[in-house]
């Protein structure tokens, strides 16, 4: 059976929830954490004790979304439990018109030894070389080079 975390907010904490829950000011999955974490409270500041699938009902959310938000309470504290976690995937690159007119450019360039042509891997394959990109994909340079009308026979 997975391990329960109890949930025992100060007077501070509780005060700092219903302030930001009154306030109108909150985002809704903030001020539901929020609120979940006041109806979970087990302290001696508590007005009830209510149970976990009483709270989920309540705010309408699943029960395993409140186990997650006490772990996260426990474990690191009133901030971390409700807000939400930063983004840690690296962003997009995004191809802007730079990025097209230098393919283009090197597309015009004379085919490499060996070749009558370029073609659209080669021209992939060329552009991490010359370090204008970390990587690209060939469908990237496929759809940059059919938005820009450029043919490469």
């Amino acid at each position: 059976m997975a391990t329960r975390y109890r949930v025992t907010l100060t007077q501070e904490e509780r005060t700092q929830l219903l302030t930001s829950t009154r306030s109108g000011k909150t985002n809704a999955p903030k001020y539901v954490h929020a609120r979940a974490l006041l109806l979970c409270d087990t302290g001696p500041h508590a007005e009830k004790i209510w149970k976990m699938a009483d709270v989920a009902a309540a705010l309408g959310i699943s029960t395993r979304t409140i186990e997650h938000l006490k772990e996260r309470f426990v474990e690191e504290g009133l901030e971390s439990a409700i807000s939400r976690k930063p983004n840690i995937k690296p962003p997009n690159i995004t191809f802007d018109g730079e990025f097209d007119a230098r393919l283009t450019a090197l597309a015009c360039s004379a085919a490499p030894d060996g070749r009558a042509r370029w073609t659209v891997r080669l021209l992939a394959d060329k552009l991490v070389e010359l370090k204008i990109v970390p990587e690209v994909s060939t469908m990237t340079v496929q759809r940059s080079l059919k938005k820009t009308n450029c043919v490469l026979t």
